[in-house]
């Protein structure tokens, strides 16, 4: 395992890549410090004295070693690593505020290990050999990734093959002897422009006649021939804030501009029914990471509020307590059904071990339901300073520092420099740039809520609701009723 100050090291070697407002940026980019803060707390907490008692949770033992390695680079063998993934991802995701974004890399690589070793038993391949080889070094290197899944689609109506641009789903243009060109672009890539390596996946189930498009590749995030155009964001607090972080995120349209793939690190390439099933498995695992980082939010979220009805003096109000308990409900309710997506999973035949496709579908959208809900509580309980706090010079300014302590005066128990810290701290969290992208990630981080409903409907026994229904009304019931928590999970 490495330290947070190996990582930002291994940062400045990369080849510059990076466009950002129409500029050529190094990953020292100011605008990138808060995405690069919460993947080096990712290391820091292994080593913390403070977390020494969650070391079981924070670090896992290789199944292709027997070394200790950082848990956001483990393959989950059983239900507990699952457990243990999510109560890690909880743990990390409230140290900062939000997304710890090292998700989508164990999400990525632990999907990888499920489908290669699915296509080498159909067809023969030796894609799960080169993954093995490729996760070691991985694993040993404690590297970062991201995972770049989702195309830019085109005209959504049409399919990969039925677009006038074959370039607007990322696709295979030339096989060679040493290994593949790739042409296409990726969108939504969280935190790509401060990871080593990216995992790229399809986007969706595809048909015999699309197997150019059905192609996972691992590949250096400065390889040659990739340029990420990139979004980042993160609060502005005021000068001489002594609050951690400061946190952020970042985003990529990440361009594959004819880029070459060597064959051991394609992963996938031409097998259409099995592209399909990476991209959801890869969704599977991702939405049960969300069963950990969505509660993690919402504790944020709730402190939040909690804290807002302090500095208000409105802690005891009736309304404000069935507020809290729903936020409190929903946290809790999607971190156990994570849980039971975990208590329920299956090991598949490389002997990775899956979540149970409902649970994590029904935890996802819940929480993606919710997310805009929360923010109206903590917005309801804050009122409307938050968004009209003055600026942090106005804090300091021999003139105008008088009144500020005279009128931000709230609850008498509480400092009026605290009242202030509170305040600026809940604006960042609910009215900055950075917090506009958190609430659509809520909604839309994973798959929105219509593809959870998608995954659900397709998943669960309707028919033996049905048959139980038909029962209880006296009508015949021709098949037998069965009792298998009413889900169809799939056979891996």
């Amino acid at each position: 395992m490495i330290s947070s100050s190996e990582y930002r090291k291994r940062l400045t070697k990369m080849r510059r890549n990076i466009y950002n407002d129409g500029n050529l940026v190094d990953r020292d980019f100011k605008r990138l410090e808060g995405a690069i803060n919460i993947i080096a707390k990712t290391y820091d907490m292994v080593t913390d004295p403070e977390f020494k008692d969650y070391q079981d949770i924070l670090t896992a033992t290789s199944h292709l070693t027997g070394e200790k390695i950082n848990r956001f680079t483990h393959i989950h063998q059983s239900i507990g690593d699952l457990l243990a993934k999510q109560k890690m991802t909880r743990i990390t995701s409230q140290q900062v505020g939000g997304c710890i974004a090292r998700c989508m890399g164990i999400d990525s690589t632990n999907a990888l290990s499920v489908v290669t070793y699915m296509c080498d038993q159909k067809y023969g391949t030796e894609y799960n050999k080169r993954f093995v080889k490729w996760l070691k070094d991985f694993q040993t290197n404690d590297r970062t990734s991201c995972c770049a899944q989702t195309d830019v689609k085109g005209n959504r109506p049409w399919r990969p093959h039925e677009q006038k641009d074959p370039d607007l789903y990322l696709r295979i243009v030339e096989r060679k002897s040493d290994g593949i060109i790739v042409r296409g672009a990726k969108v939504h890539n969280s935190f790509a422009p401060v990871v080593e390596q990216i995992n790229v996946i399809p986007t969706r189930a595809l048909t015999k006649e699309e197997g150019d498009w059905a192609v996972a590749f691992a590949i250096p995030a400065d390889a040659e021939g990739v340029k990420q155009i990139v979004s980042a964001a993160m609060p502005e607090y005021p000068k001489g804030w002594s609050g951690p972080g400061p946190w952020g995120g970042s985003d990529s349209m990440t361009v594959f501009d004819d880029v070459f793939v060597p064959w051991d690190n394609v992963f996938l390439c031409g097998e259409a029914d099995m592209g399909g099933y990476l991209a959801l498995m890869f969704a599977q695992y991702h939405r049960h990471s969300y069963t950990g980082c969505k509660p993690a939010m919402t504790d944020v979220l709730t402190g939040a509020a909690a804290l807002m009805a302090e500095v208000n003096g409105i802690e005891k109000e009736h309304h404000v307590r069935e507020k809290l308990a729903e936020l409190i409900c929903t946290s809790e309710l999607v971190y156990g059904t994570g849980i039971a997506a975990a208590i329920n999973g299956s090991k598949s035949p490389s002997g990775t071990f899956v979540p149970d496709t409902m649970y994590c579908n029904v935890s996802r959208r819940h929480a993606g339901l919710n997310i805009y809900h929360e923010y109206d509580i903590v917005a309801d309980i804050a009122g409307g300073m938050p968004a009209t706090l003055p600026r942090s010079g106005d804090w300091v300014n021999e003139e105008t520092k008088p009144f500020m302590e005279k009128y931000m005066a709230r609850n008498p128990d509480v400092d009026v420099q605290d009242v202030l810290k509170a305040f600026a701290w809940v604006q960042g969290l609910t009215c900055s740039e950075w917090a506009g992208v958190m609430q659509y990630a809520g909604v839309h981080g994973g798959g929105s809520p219509r593809m959870e409903q998608i995954a659900i409907m397709g998943s669960y026994n309707l028919e033996n609701t049905k048959n139980i229904a038909k029962r209880l009304a006296g009508i015949k019931v021709n098949k037998p009723y069965t009792f298998d928590r009413l889900g169809n999970t799939p056979k891996l």
